[in-house]
C-alpha cells in the first residue's frame, strides 16, 4: 500500500476539490490510501466528510504583496503574490508541506494548482503528479507565456518575473541540498504533467503537446443537483448558472427576458435568500444547484461565466454558450471557446441591448447550434471514468519508476 496526498493550493472554487477527488477514489479501490490537503476546508469540508475521505488545510499564503504589476500577467507573477518573492518567505510555505507530507508518510504528491506543494515533493525526494486545465499546466517554456493574448507584453518583464522566482525557489532549494530549476514551468508541471482539458479549451492555444502527453479531457463532479424546471410557456428555454457579483448579469437575464426564453437560472446568492435581481414570469430561480446534465437535454441555450466544466456539459450537448467571464481564467477560457463557433465571449458587453443581441444569435443563426452539435460529436466518446482511472494508472506508473 502506497500513500498518496492529493493537493490543492492556489485558485478558488471546487473544481480543484471535484478533480482530486474521483482520482481519490479510485486510487483506493487499488488498496492505496489517500489524504487530501485542500486550500479550502470549509468550501468542500461537506463533499470530503460525505465521500469518507481524509482531508487536511493545505498551507497558503495569507498576505498581501505591494508593488506588484497590475494585471499580472503570467504564472510566475501570481506566484510572485503568493510567497515567492523571497526565500524568507517560501521556506515557510515548503516547510508547512514538507512537515505535513512527512508526518502523513507521502510516497507521491498529487497536485491540483498546488506549485508549492510540488515543490516541497521535490525537496524531500517524493514524486510529483500535476493535474488540472490548460491554465495552470503551462507549456514547459522558458519564460511563462503571457495571458495576455490581446496585448503586447514585453519579453524583459515575463523574463524578470521567472528569474526572480528562479532565484527565490533556487535558494529554497539549495538549502535543502537539492538541485536548482531550470525552468518555472516545473513547477506546475512536476513529473508528469497530466492536462485534464482538450485542444479547444486550452487557455494557451496549443494545437499540440509533446511526446508522452495527450489531451485527457476534462475532469469534474456531476453531482447531480436538483431537476430542471422552466416555466410554462412558448419560448426556448435557457439555462443560467450566474453569480450577482458580475455586473452583467442582470443584464444578461434581462436580455433573455427580452429574448422571449423561458429561463431557469441558478444565482447562488438567490438560492440562500436574497432577492430575485430580475421578476419575470419567464424567469423561474432554482432553490439549489441545477442538474446540469439533465438541464442540457431541453435547454437550447446555456449562459455561464466560463468555467470549463459547465461550458463542458453545454457543448457536450450540442447547446450554444454565452459566456460572461469573471476573471483572468474565464476570460482566457472564453476567447478560446469562441473561436469554435459555439458561442459568444460576451466579456465587456455592457447593457442589455447587447446582450440580447447575442442571446438572440446564438437561439437563431444555425451556424451556432452546427458548431455545437459538431464539438459534442468530436467528443462523444469521452469516457470520464475511463479518464480518471487512466491518471490512477500513471500515478501509479511514476511511483513504481521510481
Amino acid at each position: 500500500m502506497k500513500t498518496f496526498v492529493l493537493c490543492w493550493e492556489l485558485g478558488a472554487g471546487l473544481g480543484h476539490v471535484g478533480r482530486l477527488i474521483p482520482i481519490a477514489k479510485a486510487l483506493e479501490a487499488r488498496g492505496h490510501r489517500c489524504v487530501l490537503m485542500v486550500r479550502d476546508l470549509v468550501q468542500s469540508g461537506g463533499l470530503l466528510r460525505e465521500l469518507g475521505l481524509p482531508a487536511l488545510q493545505g498551507p497558503v499564503w495569507l498576505h498581501q504583496v505591494n508593488g506588484l504589476p497590475d494585471p499580472l500577467v503570467s504564472l510566475s507573477e501570481i506566484l510572485l503574490g503568493h510567497g515567492y518573492l523571497l526565500a524568507a518567505t517560501l521556506s515557510g510555505l515548503v516547510g508547512g508541506w514538507t512537515s505535513a507530507l512527512e508526518t502523513i508518510v507521502a510516497d507521491a504528491v498529487i497536485g491540483d494548482y498546488a506549485p508549492t506543494a510540488v515543490l516541497a515533493a521535490r525537496v524531500l525526494g517524493l514524486p510529483s503528479i500535476t493535474v488540472g486545465l490548460g491554465f495552470y499546466m503551462p507549456p514547459d517554456v522558458h519564460p511563462m507565456p503571457s495571458f495576455l493574448t490581446d496585448a503586447a507584453v514585453s519579453p524583459q518583464r515575463l523574463q524578470q518575473a521567472d528569474a526572480r522566482v528562479l532565484e527565490t525557489v533556487n535558494a529554497v532549494l539549495g538549502a535543502a541540498g537539492r538541485a536548482p530549476l531550470a525552468r518555472v514551468s516545473t513547477l506546475f508541471c512536476g513529473d508528469a504533467p497530466l492536462l485534464c482539458t482538450w485542444p479547444e479549451l486550452d487557455h494557451y492555444g496549443r494545437d499540440a503537446l509533446p511526446p508522452g502527453q495527450r489531451w485527457l479531457g476534462p475532469s469534474f463532479m456531476t453531482r447531480g443537483g436538483e431537476p430542471p424546471a422552466w416555466n410554462d410557456g412558448e419560448g426556448p428555454r435557457a439555462f443560467a448558472y450566474l453569480k450577482a457579483g458580475h455586473p452583467a448579469s442582470v443584464d444578461a437575464l434581462r436580455a433573455l427576458d427580452a429574448a422571449g426564453c423561458r429561463t431557469l437560472c441558478y444565482m447562488p446568492e438567490v438560492a440562500a435568500g436574497r432577492a430575485p435581481p430580475v421578476s419575470s414570469p419567464l424567469i423561474r430561480y432554482a432553490k439549489a444547484p441545477v442538474d446540469v446534465a439533465a438541464a442540457m437535454k431541453d435547454a437550447r441555450l446555456m449562459v455561464t461565466h466560463a468555467g470549463e466544466a459547465t461550458i463542458v456539459q453545454g457543448l457536450t450537448a450540442g447547446v450554444p454558450v454565452l459566456m460572461l467571464p469573471m476573471h483572468l481564467e474565464q476570460a482566457l477560457m472564453a476567447t478560446q471557446v469562441a473561436r469554435t463557433g459555439a458561442a459568444i465571449n460576451a466579456n465587456g458587453m455592457k447593457g442589455s441591448g447587447p446582450l440580447t443581441t447575442a442571446v438572440r444569435r446564438l437561439l437563431h443563426e444555425p451556424a451556432f447550434v452546427a458548431q455545437a452539435r459538431a464539438f459534442a460529436e468530436r467528443h462523444a466518446t469521452f469516457d470520464q471514468q475511463a479518464q480518471i482511472e487512466a491518471i490512477a494508472e500513471a500515478a501509479l506508473g511514476l511511483l513504481w519508476s521510481q
